[in-house]
């Protein structure tokens, strides 16, 4: 059987590889994407971002719509029909895959549907009983939900967030093991279409990686709907009796007992790494198997990258972009390529309030002793989220004290998600609260709470020093 030979060859048709295999033959190479997925598009678009978001807002609507009597509405019943957002969930997912299935087969490069791993620094294995060889290769494999190693919970009937996102029908019971994003979102969805959700997290406050308030905002808001909560647990066992799961965790000094109708499993992932044969080419990872990387996404092998959540740092879509389209500037050789920098990382949390930062934290900058200003403005202070009875969270900004540069910020609230690329373009620009406070900012909406603390910022600056 011919053996294939390719200049780039990508395993994985992810967000990650996908825009890698796009930017190499846009520089003539002659490129393949390796994926044995029975659906192709990746974890995004399949299993992850879009059919959660898609869920979140469906549960969204169905919130405010059971506030009515908040604003002065009678809405006599407002409830959510499950066959019909499954079906809608569905269509819309199936139009983005069909849109990215187009992008893959359009012909720019080879698609291979099928698994993979290595023989040799240069050669593939593919489960059909083909060779592939390659001069440059980007591993793109994502990650796979993780079971950690709990008394009961491997025997146990748990849901990931795949068959979640599956169902069709109203859980009654559900019992979230973990606090993470994943496990946040998507409780809180549970929630708001009628499931009694309790969550049992291992961690002192919900969300680790986000800041303590912003947990606490989060908490309180959780709390309000009447979600069950635990924190600083340690899970003792895991017992599945007929259509009931138990779970007995010692939390306070005191030994918990909690028992639903459904256990979801929202531990976190791991990268999905371990069919590589990795090790026999020389390609170094460390803890869960996750590959280590330079600035320039290259492995321990220099020809072969990876990108995206097999090797992190941060696992999400835009970095994973970021970090694919790179290494295929690398590999074919691009003069004046830049690494990523994650000095001015973005993250969203698509909770109720959302929960939004780009930059460093304050405790970020305190860690690496850079001076700065900070200030605070909450939501339950300013005039649109008032009237939106979107009270909870605040918006907290990050500055240099001399020029008044902005290093950066988190915003907690209604529509942070979206509030937050108020700053992208001007902290990539290098901008100041001064250059910010030189636009418009439009009265009354939800985009001007940032330019009370920018204000704050500049009155404690010299404005003749910070040229202004």
């Amino acid at each position: 059987m011919a053996v294939k030979t390719y200049d780039f060859v990508v395993i994985g048709g992810g967000s990650a590889g996908f825009n890698a295999a796009r930017i190499s033959a846009s520089h003539g190479k002659k490129v393949a994407i390796i994926d044995g997925a029975k659906d192709l598009g990746g974890l995004c678009i399949l299993r992850g971002c879009m059919p959660s978001k898609t869920l979140i807002y469906v549960a969204e609507v169905l919130h405010l719509a059971s506030k009515g009597k908040v604003f002065g509405l009678k809405i006599a019943s407002a409830k959510a029909d499950m066959k019909a957002i499954h079906k809608r969930k569905t269509k819309i997912i199936g139009e983005f895959a069909n849109d990215r299935l187009k992008q893959l087969t359009a012909g720019k490069f080879d698609l291979i549907r099928a698994n993979a791993h290595f023989v040799d620094a240069h050669t593939l294995a593919l489960s059909d009983g083909r060779m592939v060889k390659g001069k440059y290769f980007l591993i793109g494999t994502g990650s796979r939900v993780s079971v950690p190693n709990i008394p009961g919970l491997k025997d146990a009937k748990y849901w990931t967030s795949d068959e979640l996102l599956e169902i069709d029908f109203i859980p009654k019971s559900v019992i979230v093991l973990g606090g993470g994003i994943v496990a946040c979102e998507l409780a809180q969805f549970l929630a708001r279409i009628g499931t009694k959700v309790t969550i049992i997290q291992r961690g002192a406050t919900l969300l680790r990686g986000q800041s303590v308030e912003s947990a606490k905002v989060i908490q309180s808001a959780f709390l309000d709907e009447k979600i069950e909560l635990f924190l600083g647990t340690s899970i003792e066992s895991i017992d599945q009796s007929g259509s009931k799961t138990t779970v007995k965790f010692g939390c306070n000094g005191r030994l918990v007992t909690r028992s639903a109708n459904h256990l979801f499993n929202a531990l976190g992932r791991d990268p999905n790494t371990a069919s590589l044969n990795l090790g026999a080419v020389g390609i170094r990872t460390r803890h869960r198997g996750q590959i280590v990387t330079n600035r320039w996404q290259q492995t321990t092998v220099p020809h072969i990258y990876a990108a995206g959540d097999c090797c992190g740092p941060h696992e999400i879509v835009h970095v994973a972009i970021q970090q694919g389209e790179l290494a295929a500037r690398h590999a074919a050789k691009r003069k004046k390529i830049r690494p990523i920098d994650y000095t001015q990382l973005m993250n969203v949390v698509f909770t109720d309030p959302q929960v939004a930062s780009i930059g460093q934290t304050e405790s970020d900058l305190a860690k690496a002793g850079v001076k700065h200003l900070t200030a605070f403005y909450p939501f339950n202070d300013h005039g649109k989220s008032i009237l939106m009875d979107a009270n909870y969270g605040y918006v907290r900004v990050h500055a240099d004290p001399k020029k008044g540069k902005i290093l950066g910020v988190q915003i907690v609230g209604k529509d942070a998600g979206e509030l937050i690329h108020a700053f992208t373009g001007p902290m990539a620009m290098g901008a100041t609260v001064f250059d910010m406070l030189k636009a418009s900012w439009y009265h009354p909406t939800l985009s001007e709470i940032v330019t009370y603390p920018l204000e704050e910022i500049a009155e404690k600056i010299d404005p003749a020093r910070a040229n202004p």
